[in-house]
C-alpha cells in the first residue's frame, strides 16, 4: 500500500495547495468561531493541548492555539530530531521562541518542558470516512498516538482533503474527530 499512499499524498497535496492559494491570509488560520462544541468541550483550563506550526498549505491552528492559551489551556508543540526518533511534545506559549527542526518544522527549543497532551490537533494530507489520516509519511503522529491512548486526537484539514476511503496499514492510528473549514 505504500505506492497507494504515495499517489494519494501527491494528489491531495496538489488539491490542498490549489485550494489554499485562493484563500485570504485571514481565512487560513482557524479560530474558535469555526470550532464546534465537540472540541470546545475538551478545551478547559489546565488541559494540555498539542498543536503544530503549519507548513505550507496545512490548516493553520495558530489562532486557535492563542485562543486556547488565553482560556487557560497549556500549549505544547511537537519536537522532532530525526525521522526515526519519537516525537515529543514540548511546552510552548505564544511569543516563546521557535527553532527550525528537521523537515522545515518550527518547534520549541529542546530544553522546554516535555508534556503529555490531553488533546492533540493533528495535521494531515487527507482523511477518510473512518477518520483515518494520511500524513506526511514518516509515521511520527501514528507512533505518538499509539502511546497516547487516552488523548483526544483531532485532525485539522481543509474540506477538500476528504476522501471516502484511503489506503492504510495496521499501524496507522485513527483520529477521534476531524475539523475542517466547513465543519
Amino acid at each position: 500500500m505504500v505506492d497507494g499512499k504515495k499517489t494519494q499524498r501527491a494528489h491531495f497535496r496538489k488539491l490542498r495547495d490549489d485550494y489554499v492559494g485562493q484563500l485570504t491570509d485571514n481565512d487560513r488560520a482557524l479560530s474558535f468561531s469555526r470550532i464546534p462544541g465537540l472540541l470546545n468541550a475538551h478545551l478547559k483550563p489546565n488541559v494540555i493541548l498539542a498543536g503544530y506550526v503549519a507548513l505550507g498549505s496545512e490548516a493553520d491552528p495558530s489562532r486557535l492555539l492563542v485562543q486556547a492559551h488565553e482560556q487557560g489551556c497549556i500549549i505544547a508543540l511537537p519536537h522532532i530530531v530525526s525521522k526515526a526518533a519519537p516525537m515529543r511534545f514540548l511546552r510552548w506559549a505564544p511569543g516563546d521562541p521557535l527553532i527550525e527542526g528537521p523537515f522545515g518544522l518550527m518547534q520549541p527549543v529542546a530544553e522546554a518542558e516535555s508534556l503529555r497532551p490531553d488533546v492533540l490537533l493533528v495535521p494531515l494530507v487527507a482523511f477518510d470516512d473512518d477518520l483515518m489520516r494520511l500524513g506526511q509519511g514518516a509515521g511520527h503522529y501514528d507512533r505518538a498516538l499509539s502511546l497516547l491512548e487516552n488523548s483526544f486526537a483531532v485532525g485539522l484539514a481543509w474540506s477538500i482533503q476528504h476522501a471516502p476511503a484511503l489506503p492504510h496499514d495496521p499501524w496507522d492510528m485513527p483520529l477521534n474527530a476531524v475539523l475542517t473549514d466547513k465543519s
